[in-house]
């Protein structure tokens, strides 16, 4: 069986439906996937919620250490508090214990500890959805906020993801042959150099044959069985190492010199971000290689200097060549230690979990399912929407950058930040607020200024409180990055 929810990214597959609709499996979990995101506090929360369970019954003790303070000692200790008008006209120290003590009650504010957190996630996650940024619950923004290291892939992410062909090379058959074979073998692939395959053999309107056996490793390559033979599309080594007969040091030598005259002008311009995949045959090893180049993002090279400017630290990951990935680096200002290339999926996460156990706090942006693993080890996996629907990556990330632009990636981390700082406002204004409301309802200014709050003006200041925190949570909405990317927008 094929199990509702499986995510078949690469490669056709032929299934038969036995549910449908709301009772499939796929439903419910989507289903419990919006409750969890729902119910999804941020650690955060859990203290506030954790202080204000015990807050509580403690102003209910205070309330009674009030009463039992005024109407047993306070009123002989001070007897003229009971010419003050919370006494009565009698001056009735009952009276005046009976209103402090519900001044107490009344005036203390569990609520505002209660709302001061959720009021501001519930703002800031609103707020990234209209901009463009899902964010999967309250504990991802508290993440967020305090990264300090970020992840880079190279495909996709610091390029446009929508690479063309530039040169075609062979060691014994015509390039449209091998652009045939290629694309053959790509055309169930939803990877970019995939679609630049395909794309470049449909623009050479070539008749592309039927495949069977189609076989996926992401990261590496894909192999099929074309006109009854097998045939491999991927990096050197790993469609170097698929076939008993292989092309020898020369040839491939050769191959690679005849890539470097490339006569399109487009791809000259990008040449730092250009990619090779290699195609082998059964029988004769690696026949030919298509070099794809990639357009560096417009975004690209300002958001690492703005990440960079907030101090936080950028490594660039890929499953690609050095060369490609070294251009790529030195052009947007990666440092060249934190530039690693030729990775497998499980060598990325691998370097995630390295740079965590130095004591980083990393997110990793990414775009496709070779990222899926990364993105998942990280503290905040951040996927970029390349597609117009959901793919390994944006299952596995915590935010999904919908608008398509790496910026979005230093958005993400201002609003985080500009959230949790209104948490934190939040909260200190909830616990500041019950440290001086609390002693004065009880009485603590009554002896020396003759003043005390009537029950009244102690459900007054209650209610305050709570509109304050809710306003201070609405003005997170006039963040200053925000308001100028959509006047940008606009204009």
């Amino acid at each position: 069986p094929v199990f509702s929810g499986t995510v078949n990214w690469d490669g056709p597959l032929r299934i038969k439906a036995t549910t449908t609709g709301p009772s499939s499996t796929i439903a419910k979990i989507i289903r419990m996937v919006v409750e969890d995101a729902q119910a999804h506090e941020a650690p955060v929360q859990r203290l506030a919620d954790a202080i204000a369970g015990p807050f509580v019954y403690t102003v209910m003790t205070l309330s009674a250490a009030t009463f039992s303070f005024w109407y047993l000692l306070g009123t002989h200790l001070f007897p003229e508090v009971l010419l003050n008008d919370i006494s009565g006209p009698d001056g009735d120290s009952l009276l005046l214990s009976l209103k402090l003590a519900v001044d107490v009650l009344v005036v203390s504010c569990p609520c505002a500890l209660g709302l001061a957190t959720p009021t501001a996630i519930l703002i800031g996650t609103s707020m990234g959805a209209k901009r463009g940024l899902l964010i999967r619950g309250g504990d991802v923004l508290e993440r967020l906020a305090g990264i300090d290291a970020i992840v880079l892939d190279k495909t996709g992410t610091l390029t446009k993801g929508k690479p063309v062909v530039t040169s075609i090379a062979s060691l014994a058959y015509d390039g449209m042959e091998i652009l045939r074979l290629a694309a053959a073998v790509e055309k169930t692939a939803l990877h970019p150099i995939a679609n630049a395959i395909t794309k470049e053999a449909e623009l050479c309107k070539l008749d592309i044959p039927t495949t069977s056996g189609q076989l996926t490793q992401p990261g590496f390559g894909c192999l099929a069985e074309v006109d009854g033979r097998l045939v491999a599309v991927g990096n050197l080594d790993w469609v170097h190492n698929r076939f008993e007969t292989k092309a020898s040091p020369t040839e491939l030598s050769d191959l690679g010199k005849r890539l470097e005259f490339v006569p399109s002008s487009e791809a000259s311009s990008s040449n730092q971000s250009k990619s090779i995949a290699y195609i082998g045959r059964e029988g004769e090893g690696i026949i030919g290689a298509i070099a794809i180049s990639d357009v560096l993002r417009d975004d690209a090279k300002s958001t690492v200097d703005r990440l960079k400017q907030e101090g936080i630290a950028t490594y660039i990951l890929s499953g690609d060549r050095k060369e490609a990935v070294e251009g790529i680096g030195e052009t947007v200002g990666i440092r060249s230690e934190n530039r690693r290339s030729s990775l497998t999926p499980q060598e990325k996460a691998g370097i995630i979990s390295t740079l965590q156990g130095e004591g980083h706090r990393v997110a990793m942006v990414g775009d496709g399912i070779n990222d899926a693993p990364s993105l998942a080890a990280a503290d905040v996996g951040i996927a970029m929407r390349t597609h117009s629907k959901e793919n390994a990556a944006s299952d596995a990330a915590s935010v999904v950058l919908l608008g398509n632009r790496l910026s979005q990636v230093v958005d993400a981390l201002s609003l985080s930040k500009a959230t949790m700082a209104k948490v934190h406002q939040n909260l200190a204004w909830a616990v500041a607020y019950n440290i001086v409301a609390i002693p004065i309802a009880a009485g603590a200014l009554l002896p020396q200024f003759d003043f005390a709050m009537t029950p009244s003006l102690s459900g007054g200041l209650m209610a305050l409180s709570s509109i304050f925190v809710v306003s201070n949570s609405l003005l997170l909405q006039l963040h200053g990055s925000f308001q100028k990317a959509e006047k940008t927008r606009t204009g």
